[in-house]
């Protein structure tokens, strides 16, 4: 059953379960490489409009106190969540990630439509369109 009254001191509006978790709480997770040190943290997920699959989760880091930041699209199956570290890891470095596709400005919308094979290609990964 997905959806259920809330019980008494519950926050009406979270609707994680055992395997789904809300998208606000993924926001702002920490992101760890395969050396076992922190990179950043998820910004954003962008999902499909249509489908409801998850396109990309957008890791932050690179400015000073979120100015200045680059902002790097991975592809959402390259992220494993960790119980130990409460964070995602990926089985890249913060130096093989910096290679990646990334843009520096959040509100760009045109960025992804020009560079969503490029950002699949250099993970390794099938598209989520496939």
């Amino acid at each position: 059953m997905l959806h259920q009254e809330p019980r008494a001191g519950q926050d009406p509006y979270v609707k994680d379960s055992h395997s789904l978790i809300a998208s606000d709480k993924v926001e702002g997770t920490k992101v760890y490489g395969a050396d076992n040190k922190r990179i950043g943290s998820i910004e954003r997920i962008l999902l499909e409009k249509r489908g409801g699959r998850v396109a990309y989760a957008v890791l932050s880091f690179g400015g000073f106190l979120g100015i200045g930041d680059d902002y790097y699209p991975l592809p959402w199956e390259k992220l494993h969540y960790d119980e130990q570290l409460d964070g995602y890891r990926i089985d890249l470095t913060k130096d093989q990630i910096t290679g990646a596709p990334r843009y520096s400005d959040l509100d760009d919308d045109s960025w992804y439509s020009a560079n969503d094979r490029k950002v699949y290609d250099y993970y390794g990964v099938p598209p989520y369109w496939m």
